[in-house]
């Protein structure tokens, strides 16, 4: 059984949605057992980061998902989920899970060309990934593939072995990062078509070993 964290930061139905569509078990909860006994987990969220960790914490699901982590349990963190496993993040300077050591940065794009803007804020569409490791998840979706974004922010590991793939908007930006049985995207990979229900299909046929 997979188990999608429910707390309170959105973006669960979709989630649910996809992973239904590929014929898996999953069940949405707020409860630390379900989490404790589900064989894999994904940690979606949309939202700010603040707010995200106080609900956390306020469920027990923080202690749940390091202990998940502990237990090497196969992790899937999405979009907000993809930041807060980190140790801070810039936005509501809030401390966070510390699954991974590094921060999570606002993106700060370049002037255009034309030095009279900027790309905007958040960014939101379409984008490229760049895969930086053969990681079991990324099987089958080729070099170029695109996927959806909404956000302001990005995950900055402190070693950058853990950045698995990147993007560009105006600035190259971490865009999935991971370690061990944890994998997390800043892309909405249940909202980016064929290849998003790739990496959803790889993820719940992984194992939870990866090695550099």
């Amino acid at each position: 059984m997979i188990a999608i964290v429910d707390y309170e930061a959105g973006n669960l139905a979709s989630v649910q949605r996809s992973c239904k569509a590929l014929k898996a078990e999953v069940t949405v909860t707020q409860d630390p057992a379900v989490v404790a006994r589900a064989g894999k987990i994904i940690f979606p969220g949309v939202g700010a980061a603040g707010q995200a960790m106080a609900n956390l914490r306020r469920l027990g699901l923080d202690q749940a998902l390091h202990q998940a982590w502990a237990a090497g349990k196969p992790i899937l963190g999405i979009c907000l989920g993809a930041q807060i496993i980190m140790q801070h993040s810039a936005e509501n300077d809030t401390p966070c899970l510390g699954l991974l050591s590094g921060e999570v940065r606002r993106l700060t794009p370049p002037l255009l060309p034309t030095g009279q803007a900027r790309l905007k804020i958040p960014h939101m569409g379409w984008n490229q990934v760049r895969f930086l490791s053969d990681h079991p998840v990324f099987a089958g979706v080729p070099e170029g593939a695109e996927f959806y974004f909404v956000h302001s922010y990005f995950p900055l590991p402190a070693d950058s072995g853990q950045v698995l793939g990147v993007t560009d908007y105006g600035q190259e930006f971490p865009s999935i990062v991971g370690n061990k049985n944890l994998l997390a995207m800043q892309f909405h990979p249940e909202k980016s078509g064929s290849f998003g229900l790739t990496l959803l299909a790889n993820f719940m046929g992984w194992d939870g070993l990866y090695v550099k």
